[in-house]
């Protein structure tokens, strides 16, 4: 049994599909499905259930799926471990944040990193999935929320100023309308904020991307509740007084312990943190 075969027995465990399995790890839908018969045949077990709607683990399968991912959690290990050894600041760094965040203050630090430590290729995914650190989806991760993981080195960022915002061709005697986050962030404190702040009004546009929500601001659909950075450099934009500050949110960061020594993860810390420091 070699550890390549089970890679793609939990590829289609959590995939369903050969082709979402095999589109993951690079490899044809055929190939996928030889090697999960010879590892089927290697172990006398039928490990899945071929369905019409994908691939669904038999309680064979199951018991596998446990052992196969402790074997992928000591694999991943040892690679952070490989990683973490101290060295020359070259090779990449993959970095998660919010669409914004990246765009207006993550970028400086990039630059920043880029005339010091030329070699080192930072990669920037912004994506709303809470992305894992042990599976190495992202070395260092920028979100609102402290992590409930296990291993995590994190610590407070900042503490990120909110304003409500509308269009600098606005007129403050017409209908307000509001910008808001999509339904599957309503309960963020900024919704709620505008929300009693702008009773009656109806919700123009609704969006998770605050990118989106600040350009459709800036052409006049409505008042929106945005990040000072992403506001304030938005054209178009101006602040209005709505009596009282809008809620801010916390920022933190978070990498796995095993990556503390990194010296390229360190580095781009700290160039975060002299980024953050006027904001």
């Amino acid at each position: 049994m070699e550890w390549s075969d089970l890679r793609i027995f939990l590829a289609v465990a959590r995939s369903g599909t050969l082709g979402a399995a095999g589109r993951e790890l690079g490899q044809t839908q055929p190939t996928m499905g030889r090697r999960i018969r010879a590892l089927e045949a290697a172990l006398g077990q039928t490990l899945f259930q071929r369905t019409s709607e994908g691939f669904l683990l038999t309680d064979e399968g199951a018991a596998v799926l446990a052992h196969a991912e402790r074997m992928e959690s000591e694999a991943l290990g040892i690679a952070r471990a490989a990683s973490g050894r101290p060295g020359e600041l070259d090779g990449s760094l993959r970095v998660s944040s919010s669409d914004w965040f990246g765009s207006h203050v993550l970028t400086h630090a990039v630059a920043s990193m880029h005339r010091r430590h030329p070699a080192v290729t930072i990669e920037l995914v912004t994506d709303a999935r809470l992305l894992s650190l042990a599976r190495r989806e992202a070395d260092l991760v920028f979100r609102i929320a402290p992590f409930d993981e296990p291993d995590i080195a994190q610590r407070r960022l900042l503490h990120m100023p909110y304003a409500a915002y509308t269009a600098t061709t606005g007129d403050d005697t017409s209908p307000r309308q509001r910008i808001t986050m999509d339904t599957a962030f309503g309960d963020m404190p900024d919704v709620a904020w505008l929300a009693a702040r702008l009773p009656g009004s109806a919700v123009a546009f609704r969006s998770n991307s605050r990118e989106a929500q600040a350009r459709a601001c800036a052409l006049g659909v409505g008042i929106a509740v945005l990040p000072c950075p992403l506001g304030d450099a938005t054209p178009g934009l101006r602040r209005i007084d709505l009596g009282d500050e809008a809620p801010g949110r916390d920022v933190w960061l978070g990498y796995h312990t095993d990556l503390r020594h990194l010296p390229r993860l360190r580095a781009f810390v700290e160039e975060v943190l002299r980024a953050t420091t006027a904001l």
